[in-house]
């Protein structure tokens, strides 16, 4: 996730992510819906009424995955290899892109567990799904944190408080093993997953790309200062955001479907 679209395309990913299940449990609770079994019914019975049963998430996942790793790729200047052979030596080489690219292929094996489960199984298995998402954050959490271990001022408070995000998402996907329908668990998750997202978003523009032309200053203490702030105003932006999603459920099912 280096550069400004190393942040940009998996916040979004993310972020996207957090607003599907705000959406599912919005339903769930105006529907009074199991959240992981709610109904689908096709759009007709004709010969694509199966197509449309097909339920896409784990799809989207591997997708995301496949252009998060390509985007990764196309920014690597060199050979992509592990471990380099110069005058007998042997140094491990691009150790960021490679966390990038375990953490991706956490998020592909999701994705396949997902289109195993909802769509090739005689029955859907829920637990082998949150079970395959709870590795995926116990991946990202240490990835993450060792990710820091370079890092300085603006930057690495940046990257402490996602971490923070990162680990309250994780303690609920882990939650979510024992009590999977507790609705107030999938509110939790869908907001962290959000959060992680669209601060993940603002990490590359306050490092790559800053809305005011400025750098930010590492030497600064004001401006570390404010990345706290904003990263509070992500929180409140995102709990408002959450609301509008439950009204417009409340709109669309009881006075539109």
């Amino acid at each position: 996730m280096g550069g400004f679209e190393g942040h940009l395309y998996p916040g979004l990913s993310l972020f996207f992510y957090g607003l599907y299940h705000a959406r599912l449990v919005s339903r769930a609770l105006i529907c009074n819906h199991p959240v992981q079994y709610l109904p689908r019914y096709p759009w007709s019975k004709g010969r694509w009424a199966r197509l449309q049963q097909v339920c896409c998430v784990g799809l989207v996942k591997i997708l995301s995955a496949f252009i998060l790793a390509a985007q990764e790729l196309h920014n690597i200047q060199g050979q992509f290899v592990l471990i380099s052979k110069i005058y007998h030596q042997r140094n491990f080489l691009y150790r960021k892109q490679w966390q990038h690219f375990t953490l991706y292929m956490a998020f592909f094996l999701s994705g396949c567990v997902d289109v195993v489960s909802q769509n090739l199984l005689p029955q859907r298995c829920a637990a082998l799904e949150q079970g395959a998402q709870a590795l995926g954050m116990f991946l990202f959490l240490p990835l993450m944190v060792s990710h820091m271990q370079d890092s300085e001022g603006v930057e690495l408070q940046s990257h402490v408080l996602l971490t923070h995000a990162i680990f309250l998402l994780a303690l609920v996907v882990v939650a979510e093993l024992w009590a999977p329908d507790m609705l107030q668990l999938w509110v939790m998750k869908a907001f962290f997953y959000m959060l992680t997202g669209s601060w993940l978003i603002q990490i590359g523009f306050m490092l790559y790309k800053p809305i005011s032309g400025y750098k930010w200053m590492d030497d600064d203490e004001t401006n570390i200062i404010f990345v706290t702030t904003f990263f509070c105003w992500h929180v409140a932006f995102t709990a408002v955001l959450m609301i509008w999603v439950y009204g417009f459920c409340v709109v669309w099912y009881c006075y539109i479907c």
